[in-house]
């Protein structure tokens, strides 16, 4: 390992970044929570992933702006630092790690889950302990490893929902063919797509099932903003970040939208049990074996890509926090290899607790870890779109005109997203079944913020734009930091 200065290394290329982008948002919240979301929502969950996109996209623009027009080390960790205040940034990196932590323990959940639907003799508690060690092995070699095994998970994903939602476009429309017991072939009509109001309509849990889905959509996303911590470890970011964030319209219309269009058009909403993944239930019920099992080798993908890119984002936010003396100076040194390993150690011990709580606590732990996450999750996107707005009441008119990948919208946008997520955070605290993920919440930030003060606070290193190659080194105490207040 290297001293405390050491840096990343740019071994991530334009074809990992746009399949990261890709895989975190296509996880475990799209393949097994989403039948929670269904359960509470029906059909009229197609909206609620819409709106929720719409206000992720946002949350992107505006981290994009601040990542391409002042890098820093930790990315949003370090702009809430940098745009608002120490005690903010020290938060919200903070708050990043255990959400990560919580979506890794989810991940590693919902992945022995899917393995039960061929082993389904074998104890859960075992499947995750196995995913835990490989992919922390992984992340301990080098950046680019973590980037092509990213790029081919990613992409078995991608291809495996779109041949998904045109096999069942074609059933849809054309219908299918199964085998019965004895051998013969019967063939089915088309479903058309009346189940979307067939069973209570669009809204058939009224409004109040509506909204309350937003807190398992949500999770859903979470993730995402991984994108803003790879740009010290990009190749070009300037042409590559753009162009990975300006994905994500294109994305949620395709792999939430799509998905859960082509899902309750075939098989009804209702009948949605989240024992599995709504992917393998439906096509397992509907005669199509070998589909179901080819979309088990989907859904066990896709959750190991989730644990990968988790895991690489708490990392690499314990290396940005530790330039800002939030961490310990034993997160900032890198191996040889150009990674973190303290951080990565320290992730692998967080999912062997999870591997712990899925053995004793296997079957509610799911969603007891997801709206704690979602929580979480909506915290650093709310700090995110709040840096960004402190960042540009700060610049003139002139300033804004020279960046470089300004947020469309300006100001309308990102205070309509600072609206919604403040409104998401405040729906947890009106539902039984997620009032106590509020209340670990704010447990959670009153405790930061008590240790910041007592242990923190006065110790920091003010953060400074890094150039390509460029160590960040404390400032002198009488230098002038005018630039820093900018």
């Amino acid at each position: 390992m290297s001293n405390t200065q050491g840096n990343l290394k740019q071994g991530l290329n334009q074809r990992h970044i746009l399949f990261i982008a890709l895989g975190s948002a296509i996880g475990t919240g799209l393949f097994y929570g989403s039948a929670k979301a269904i359960q509470l929502a029906g059909p009229s969950v197609i909206f609620a992933y819409l709106l929720a996109g719409a206000a992720v996209f946002i949350v992107m623009r505006a981290l994009g702006e601040m990542v391409l027009h002042k890098p820093l080390p930790g990315s949003f960790g370090g702009y809430a630092s940098h745009y608002m205040n120490p005690l903010a940034g020290f938060i919200t990196g903070w708050t990043y790690i255990i959400e990560m932590v919580l979506v890794c323990i989810a991940d590693v959940i919902a992945f022995s889950i899917y393995m039960g639907l061929w082993f389904p003799n074998v104890e859960p508690w075992l499947w995750s302990l196995g995913i835990t060690l490989i992919i922390a092995g992984l992340n301990l070699c080098a950046v680019k490893m973590f980037g092509e095994l990213e790029f081919w998970l990613s992409l078995i994903k991608v291809v495996a929902i779109c041949a998904m939602i045109l096999g069942g476009a074609y059933i849809i429309f054309f219908g299918y063919s199964s085998a019965t017991v004895d051998g013969q072939i019967v063939n089915h009509v088309g479903t058309g797509i009346s189940n979307l109001w067939s069973h209570g309509g669009w809204f058939p849990n009224g409004i109040s099932g509506f909204v309350t889905a937003f807190a398992v959509v949500m999770f859903a996303f979470g993730g995402i903003e991984i994108i803003g911590l790879t740009a010290a470890e990009t190749q070009d970011p300037e042409k590559n970040i753009p162009r990975a964030i300006n994905s994500v319209p294109s994305r949620i219309l395709i792999f939430y939208v799509g998905t859960m269009f082509v899902l309750m058009s075939i098989y009804p909403w209702n009948e949605i049990t989240g024992e599995s993944s709504p992917l393998v239930q439906i096509f397992g019920s509907l005669g199509i074996s070998s589909a179901a099992h080819i979309l088990n080798v989907v859904v066990i993908t896709a959750a190991v890509s989730a644990i990968n890119s988790d895991l690489f984002g708490a990392a690499r936010m314990m290396y940005g926090l530790s330039k800002h003396r939030h961490a310990p100076d034993s997160f900032g040194r890198i191996s040889k290899s150009g990674v973190p390993v303290a951080p990565v150690i320290v992730m692998l011990v967080m999912m062997l607790i999870g591997v712990v709580l899925n053995k004793y606590f296997h079957e509610q732990l799911f969603f007891i870890v997801a709206a704690m996450a979602t929580f979480a999750t909506v915290w650093v996107w709310l700090m995110i779109l709040l840096s960004h707005y402190c960042m540009r009441k700060k610049m003139s008119a002139e300033e804004a005109k020279t960046l470089k990948f300004p947020i469309p919208l300006w100001p309308v946008a990102p205070i309509a997203a600072i609206g919604f997520l403040i409104f998401t955070i405040i729906l947890l605290g009106f539902d039984k079944s997620t009032i106590w993920a509020l209340v670990c919440g704010i447990v959670w930030i009153v405790w930061l913020t008590v240790y910041y003060f007592v242990f923190v606070k006065g110790k920091e290193i003010p953060l400074t734009t890094l150039a390509e190659g460029e160590e960040l080194v404390p400032l002198e105490k009488n230098e002038d930091t005018q630039e820093h207040k900018d």
